[in-house]
């Protein structure tokens, strides 16, 4: 066997023949299966697309460089489950484009942030980060609340999210700015239609000021939606039934 072994390390053209076949053996084997599933993203109920409102909040968090510093993938092992939650599942970032996965953590992953700290606490954390998490070392953003949420041209964003993939209607296109406002306000006329195109959206002013339209408003709707649309509780009695 052992002299069955020295053929190929004495002869170099015969050593990249058999490397170039195992490869070759091994990549069809993972490969080959994918041709045959017409999605490799397990389906889970609850994920919808963003709503404009929350699409426009991502937009600035991507602008801002929050990625940089905080990931949104819960990796599965013991340690990140029990400080952040459920793991994080691939639905979950089905419409992200681009995804926020990453491993670079200088603040906590931010995959199940929504519903963990109230509007008001955002907004204090957002205009001077030390006033509630005094070792953050994470600069002020309070200018945000100050700036004018520039929306008027958000159809088209759901437009370019569609393009790539995200299975925005035509319906939702069309009322992409309605909808927006209507996220803001409860007793807009346009709610029933907001709910109606994303289910439990959730509907209130998030900025603190209901004069102003601003990308606080936005950021925040953003964060408070992570982790919020899939019912962890029943995919867990799922997985234990397994």
């Amino acid at each position: 066997m052992s002299f069955k072994h020295a053929i190929f390390e004495k002869n170099p053209i015969l050593l990249v023949v058999g490397i170039l076949i195992t490869v070759s053996i091994g990549g069809l084997v993972e490969i080959a299966p994918l041709f045959y599933l017409e999605n490799t993203i397990e389906k889970v109920e609850g994920m919808r697309p963003y709503t404009p409102l929350e699409l426009a909040g991502r937009n600035i968090y991507i602008r801002e460089g929050c990625y940089g510093c905080h990931s949104q993938m819960i990796r599965s092992t013991r340690d990140e489950v029990e400080r952040y939650g459920h793991y994080s599942l691939a639905a979950e970032s089905m419409y992200d484009h681009p995804f926020q996965w990453g491993s670079k953590r200088t603040g906590p992953d931010l995959a199940r942030v929504g519903h963990k700290f109230s509007d008001e606490w955002h907004r204090d954390h957002m205009n001077d980060p030390r006033a509630v998490v005094p070792e953050s070392i994470m600069p002020g953003y309070p200018f945000l609340a100050e700036t004018d949420l520039k929306y008027k041209l958000i159809e088209l964003d759901l437009k370019a999210n569609r393009a790539v993939g995200v299975p925005y209607s035509d319906d939702q296109i069309n009322n992409a700015m309605a909808d927006l406002l209507a996220q803001l306000d409860e007793d807009s006329d346009g709610y029933d239609g907001l709910m109606e195109r994303y289910p439990d959206a959730q509907v209130r002013d998030f900025d603190g000021n209901p004069d102003k339209v601003s990308e606080l408003d936005a950021l925040i709707a953003y964060l408070q939606m992570l982790g919020t649309l899939v019912d962890f509780s029943l995919y867990n009695e799922k997985e234990n039934n397994r």
